[in-house]
């Protein structure tokens, strides 16, 4: 295996999958950052951002929209293996079990709103990006990447808090709270993106990234 692509594809797609599954866990618990109200796996969902543009940088759309669909995969399947343990019966020895309930109980609708939001954030996020790239001639990665994830987080937060909070608790608090708190993780993440890009493309042979698609 060359080293290019573990870097640019194998790499980022397991941390993506990782942290996906990790925020859809945490994100059943609501914290408080100063003035902002979010679910828990924030920072592990913006993760899934930088893995995921750096994919598309180096790698192209069909290879990055191939990872989002994989863990789209690992998540429902995750979600499935969780609400099998819940319904198996404990064993007689086993304390608190009421506790892993409540922990890993998510209900249908933050099982929802998480596939839904995912899916239709990551797709845009990657779509946007490649559309900025055709217009700044593979220039300003950082603006390129900054914009895209911004929009596209906007559009997350929407769907997630709308379809897994309404009528629960106060939405739109939580939707501007939880993209104020993104928008901020994903100027900090900007720049582990463009040194990724700049590691990877110094490091690669001449065909080394010849899987790129537009």
């Amino acid at each position: 295996m060359k080293s290019e692509e573990f870097f640019s594809l194998i790499l980022p797609a397991c941390l993506f999958s990782g942290c996906l599954v990790a925020a859809s866990v945490l994100a059943a618990k609501i914290v408080q950052f100063g003035p902002f109200s979010a679910p828990a796996g924030i920072f592990a969902y913006c993760i899934t951002y930088i893995c995921t543009d750096v994919i598309s940088e180096l790698r192209g759309r069909r290879h990055a929209e191939a990872v989002i669909f994989a863990g789209v995969v690992a998540l429902a399947l995750t979600f499935l293996l969780i609400h099998l343990v819940l319904w198996w019966p404990v064993a007689p020895f086993q304390e608190r079990e009421t506790a892993f309930a409540e922990v890993f109980g998510m209900t249908p609708r933050i099982i929802t709103a998480a596939l839904c939001a995912y899916g239709v954030s990551q797709i845009l996020d990657v779509r946007l990006l490649l559309f900025i790239n055709g217009r700044t001639a593979d220039r300003h990665l950082w603006l390129r990447s900054l914009s895209a994830v911004i929009c596209a987080q906007f559009v997350d937060s929407i769907i997630f808090i709308g379809i897994a909070f309404y009528g629960i608790f106060p939405v739109w608090p939580l939707i501007f709270g939880q993209w104020a708190i993104k928008a901020l993780l994903a100027v900090c993440g900007m720049p582990v993106v463009c040194a990724a890009v700049r590691y990877i493309r110094r490091r690669a042979t001449p065909a080394g990234l010849q899987a790129r698609d537009a």
